[in-house]
């Protein structure tokens, strides 16, 4: 079995306990992630790869990080995470790509991203759930930040914390790659 493979399976297995914890129907959770109640059944029946914003949608709806979604197994109170064992979600052909580092449950969702942007590349992300923050530092190059449709240079060395229930956006305008760190922290379900 692939590691895409491997992925997949702990998606379906995942959403399908995480749904039933909640109390939520497919028809339930497909309203809240703003998704396809088809789209939900093919993701729990493992018979699709759906797209990065699909899943921050559903795991957002859940109220769960990515890596309770995508993780295969539950560990012990500390939990190691190899560099072979970070889920890389988002990648480019010029060398851009987001890493799921780390993912935790305490008292919402708690993520841990590495993030590299080669120039002329940019990631857009849909508005988080309300309460949801981001915290950003840049360790190389120099980063434009987009929220709610004003930009923010945020230059190597420099940190940025801003509310993400807004529409966001990442970009390199510039002629290095940029590499970054970034957190997000999602409020638990109401």
């Amino acid at each position: 079995m692939t590691d895409l493979d491997h992925l997949t399976q702990a998606l379906a297995r995942n959403l399908k306990r995480i749904r039933g914890e909640r109390g939520f129907t497919i028809d339930v959770l497909a309203a809240r992630a703003g998704v396809s109640r088809g789209m939900v059944i093919q993701i729990e029946q493992a018979r699709t790869n759906p797209s990065v914003g699909t899943t921050v949608k559903i795991a957002d709806a859940l109220g769960v990080s990515l890596g309770t979604l995508l993780d295969y197994e539950q560990g012990p109170a500390v939990r190691l995470v190899p560099p072979e064992q970070a889920v890389r979600l988002w990648s480019t052909d010029a060398g851009s790509s987001s890493t799921l580092l780390a993912g935790a449950e305490s008292p919402g969702p708690l993520e841990l991203w590495a993030w590299r942007i080669a120039p002329g590349d940019s990631s857009a992300s849909d508005p988080h759930p309300p309460g949801t923050t981001e915290l950003i530092h840049v360790a190389a190059g120099e980063l434009t930040l987009v929220v709610d449709g004003e930009e923010y240079v945020v230059p190597a060395g420099t940190s940025a914390t801003f509310e993400a229930s807004v529409g966001h956006a990442y970009r390199n305008d510039g002629d290095a790659e940029v590499e970054m760190t970034l957190a997000v922290s999602v409020p638990p379900p109401r």
